[in-house]
């Protein structure tokens, strides 16, 4: 008599209303990719999906500049929260050139992100790493109690794991799995919020559902405003079915407004006035 291992991710695909939030996720994808746009300047609409999608992540990372400032400047070196739209816009940038990677091995695109986003702003020995015992982590806006080292290590082993056996759960339920718990883990001395929504990202973009990317969820979980992605954290953090439900409805909820986002941005070059 044959067994067959449990799909964990499928099992979280399963509960009370996740379906109803994956079935509005592709309804709302399919929308925007069957516009009239999207069959000659999909290019276009792609490069300013990853313009908006790190000017969101940055946000919610502290440095909420205005859409204009962010395209306008070539500096990204002075202050912190310079730096800090520098880092998402360089993650962006680097997203769609680790796809084949990331099928191979979750564990090395997670550093070379970190290795992207420090960008010098952390000490050599800490960068592309997952934090030691007893090193701190900047992560302001997420205040939950921090996972030891040992902790982080076997988790990422276990994500990495799920990644790699592959799952029936749809995207957007692996996408938010692995968001959450690079938040849960902030696995590094610093940009956690911005590596964890590129490895979003990444998933969203691999497992074909937005394969040209421009469905930024990072423009979403800046609209929905930081107090809300920290609540909706709070569910997954706590690992109950109605938590986990309303965090992958967060998420596909960004997705959605992601989607409006970059529908805006078709009907602004249909009109000529991108």
């Amino acid at each position: 008599m044959s067994t067959t291992a449990p799909d964990p991710l499928a099992t979280l695909g399963a509960l009370p209303g996740v379906a109803d939030a994956v079935d509005s996720v592709r309804k709302a994808v399919d929308r925007v990719y069957g516009h009239r746009v999207m069959r000659r300047r999909s290019n276009e609409v792609t490069a300013e999906a990853a313009l908006r999608g790190a000017r969101g992540s940055a946000a919610l990372s502290g440095a909420d500049w205005n859409l204009e400032e962010v395209r306008r400047r070539t500096d990204f070196s002075g202050g912190d929260e310079s730096q800090v739209i520098g880092a998402a816009l360089r993650l962006t940038a680097e997203a769609g050139q680790l796809l084949s990677i990331w099928r191979q091995s979750p564990l090395r695109v997670l550093a070379r992100l970190h290795l992207v986003a420090a960008g010098g702003a952390a000490p050599d020995d800490a960068v592309g790493r997952p934090r030691l015992a007893g090193e701190p982590v900047d992560e302001p806006l997420i205040e939950a109690p921090l996972p030891d080292a040992d902790e982080v290590a076997g988790r990422l082993e276990g994500l990495s794991g799920l990644i790699l056996a592959g799952s029936a759960a749809p995207a957007l339920v692996t996408a938010a799995v692995v968001h959450g718990e690079l938040l849960a883990l902030r696995p590094f001395g610093s940009c956690n919020g911005l590596v964890a929504r590129t490895a979003e990202r990444i998933v969203l973009i691999g497992s074909g559902l937005d394969p040209k990317s421009i469905c930024p969820a990072e423009v979403g979980h800046a609209e929905q405003g930081r107090a809300a992605y920290v609540a909706a954290f709070e569910g997954y953090l706590s690992g109950t079915p109605d938590g986990m439900a309303a965090w992958m409805a967060h998420c596909g909820r960004a997705v959605e407004l992601g989607v409006r986002e970059s529908t805006a941005v078709c009907e602004a070059l249909q009109r000529g006035a991108a």
